[in-house]
């Protein structure tokens, strides 16, 4: 072998035995870890493996976070973001590059810091109106429950039915959006005919207050409450003159039968 070529293969065994020296800090003391994170020969499987330790320091993940060799993953972002001892002033900045259901998987993993998972949800929140019906879809279907909240309000049909089947999504987010003045009238609907919702007594106490339910779901719910409640409601609702006006004969008729409620048209 000619010295040129004893040379050529020093310098290939190089990078190998330098790998091999990487994986074994990896898996060693912290100490080590520290020197490893920032170098540049560190590759994406060894990264992930050293994102997985418990023990690793901030100044280590601070220190990994500037390595721009691993940086350049997805993968090693969304762990990084999710460890918990990552530095907030690290973590929060890189939360807002991260593409839509990166977002979403960072704020459904059950190990990732709280205040993480609101800014994740925050974030796409933010997104939200610039996401093709696909994505809105399979948000709908996938997502926390505060993004099915927020998708109850989509002008599709599909994506709101979607986000009624999240099984994420909460009694409360249905209600406050039942509340709200500019609530879509499909929503309404669509809550109004839901096999699981429409059923709940909080949310149709909600849906007699909301002036886009539709005559006959009205009738229906009104006849399943007590006089005395649904006076209360009828009191504070939003509903057309006409659908009130409905209801409002119909519940003097059973007050004059049962004596619960008396002038109970007087509004």
């Amino acid at each position: 072998m000619t010295l040129r070529e004893s040379n050529a293969t020093k310098v290939q065994a190089q990078p190998a035995d330098h790998a091999v020296s990487i994986e074994d800090a990896v898996r060693s003391t912290v100490a080590d870890i520290l020197s490893v994170a920032g170098d540049p020969a560190l590759t994406e499987d060894l990264a992930l493996a050293l994102l997985k330790r418990p023990d690793l320091t901030s100044e280590a993940l601070e220190r990994l976070s500037k390595n721009s060799g691993v940086m350049k993953s997805r993968k090693v972002k969304i762990a990084l973001i999710g460890h918990p001892k990552t530095p907030r002033h690290v973590s929060l900045p890189m939360v807002r590059h991260l593409y839509a259901f990166d977002l979403m998987k960072l704020a459904l993993t059950p190990v990732v810091p709280a205040d993480i998972k609101v800014a994740a949800d925050d974030a796409l929140v933010t997104r939200l109106e610039t996401v093709s019906l696909g994505q809105k879809l399979s948000l709908a279907r996938r997502a926390s429950g505060r993004i099915a909240g927020a998708l109850l309000l989509d002008s599709e049909a599909r994506v709101v039915h979607a986000a009624l089947e999240n099984a994420r999504l909460t009694e409360a987010s249905v209600i406050k959006t039942l509340m709200r003045q500019s609530t879509p009238a499909v929503f309404v609907e669509a809550v109004c005919r839901h096999p699981k919702w429409s059923l709940r007594h909080e949310v149709r106490i909600a849906l007699l207050r909301n002036e886009k339910i539709p005559l006959a779901r009205a009738v229906q719910f009104a006849r399943a409450l007590p006089p005395s409640q649904l006076h209360e409601i009828l009191h504070s609702s939003r509903l057309p003159v006409k659908i009130k006006t409905y209801l409002v004969k119909e519940l003097e008729t059973r007050s004059a039968i049962t004596g619960v409620v008396d002038q109970a048209g007087k509004f």
